[in-house]
């Protein structure tokens, strides 16, 4: 006879998830970033909700300019939400979407695997968590940093190559575009700089000219604002004339991709009538002359440069522009250092509704966040990254290993950032009002006796 025992379901609490993140560098320029991070978000949202054990846990993309770590935001925000516990997998297109160069890719794979997240490359089909992955990706990454140079070099070839012919690599400015290796004349946008030429003549200055275009509502290559380091580049540039300096500028190397200003360091190719001119040479030279006589009259008297502590560390949120230091009340008893947007400073709270921040403050914040009890840049750029101004009274500290520390401050008062002697010189002058005012009023009743 047969035997039959029943044997219980067990109870099975829900099955946990894997929180998968995906990283990519996308395409420079704010509307082909925006297009592409809007494509990858839609990808990868549908890639990763197609597995039932996996959960979306969002996209980072920074601009595809570098891949030095110390330099990528979103690089930076995803290892700090990857050490806060937030990530369990990240997936990547590829190694060189990941990273440029071995080092860097290999130091960051193995933070993540000690942390328990996975990366896995989409491309090369690698799993950095597995027992062969970092192996695989030692091997991988060193080709395809070798490719990276590799490519480097023959695009660095392709570029002399056009130069040593008297033919431009790119044709991206205002008044012309590049066709078939030539510069051809766009009428429109001809005017306007025929406009700008006329206007630094006749005597007006680059913040005017800029701030007479936006407000003409003249539109941009890029549909950004019109700036003065703009108007400047323009009135520089003697392809307006019909010639062309080939070269000027130059890569420092293929990681990095800083560019650098050739000062003799790679030969340069001069072109005379390459292209039809917008600008006469005569009115070009006279332009010069212009900016040179300018440049020498306004000229600030020589003094030792001073250690800037925020320099290129202070970045507004609402213009993405750098911060620059500034005396405030200059040329007063209450002349300060302070940190403004050049934005807002050039064109005013229409264009920046950001707000000056006084030197001393960011100090004392600095001090308390890093809790050190004096400050210097090397001391502060070892630790900080950038600080982000979100808005009025806001600073957002962001440290080089990713983390993120938000601080409120508030101006003082002028009676709080008084001396003693300042305060003891208001009493004497307001006892003197005081003392003119009964002399007066004496004297009025003694003439009414």
């Amino acid at each position: 006879m047969r035997k039959i025992t029943k044997v219980e379901a067990k109870k099975t609490g829900p099955v946990a998830r894997k929180r998968v993140a995906a990283y990519a560098r996308v395409s420079s320029g704010k509307e082909a970033m925006l297009h592409s991070l809007s494509a990858q978000i839609s990808y990868y949202n549908d890639y990763i909700g197609r597995r039932g054990d996996w959960e979306f846990a969002g996209v980072y993309a920074d601009e595809a300019v570098t891949g030095t770590k110390d330099t990528r935001p979103e690089f930076q925000r995803l290892l700090a939400d990857c050490r806060a516990g937030k990530i369990d997998m990240v997936i990547t297109k590829s190694i060189t979407r990941f990273a440029r160069n071995t080092v860097t890719m290999l130091e960051s794979a193995r933070e993540l695997k000690l942390l328990g997240v996975d990366i896995f490359f989409q491309k090369e089909n690698i799993h950095t968590i597995s027992a062969d992955g970092e192996f695989v990706l030692t091997i991988l990454s060193s080709f395809a940093q070798e490719e990276s140079r590799s490519a480097s070099e023959n695009q660095k070839w392709r570029i002399h190559e056009m130069f040593k012919q008297g033919r431009p690599n790119t044709g991206r400015m205002l008044g012309y575009r590049l066709f078939d290796g030539k510069l051809y004349i766009v009428p429109e946008e001809a005017e306007i700089v025929k406009h700008i030429f006329a206007d630094y003549l006749s005597g007006m200055g680059l913040t005017i000219i800029a701030k007479n275009l936006i407000g003409a509502g003249v539109p941009t290559l890029c549909n950004g604002k019109w700036r003065v380091v703009t108007i400047s580049q323009i009135l520089s540039n003697e392809k307006y004339t019909g010639d062309m300096l080939l070269q000027k500028t130059y890569r420092l190397d293929y990681i990095s991709k800083k560019k650098m200003k050739n000062r003799g360091e790679l030969p340069m190719y001069h072109v005379e009538n390459s292209h039809e001119p917008i600008i006469d040479k005569e009115t070009f030279a006279a332009v010069q002359r212009e900016i040179a006589r300018r440049a020498a009259k306004f000229q600030p008297e020589a003094v030792p440069p001073k250690e800037n502590l925020f320099t290129s560390l202070l970045r507004c949120k609402h213009c993405e522009r750098f911060f620059r230091r500034r005396t405030a009340n200059a040329g007063s008893k209450y002349a300060k250092p302070a940190w403004i947007c050049p934005t807002l400073n050039e064109y005013g709270k229409d264009m920046c509704p950001s707000q000056q921040i006084p030197e001393k403050i960011l100090v004392e914040k600095a001090l308390r966040v890093l809790d050190l009890p004096a400050l210097n840049s090397e001391a502060l750029r070892q630790h900080i990254s950038e600080i982000h101004v979100p808005a009025h009274n806001r600073l957002i500290f962001v440290f080089t290993d990713g983390r993120f520390e938000e601080v409120i401050w508030q101006n003082p008062s002028r009676r709080d950032s008084w001396t003693d002697e300042m305060k003891q010189a208001a009493r004497e002058r307001q006892q003197k009002i005081i003392e003119r005012r009964r002399e007066n009023e004496y004297g009025h009743q003694s003439q009414k006796g």
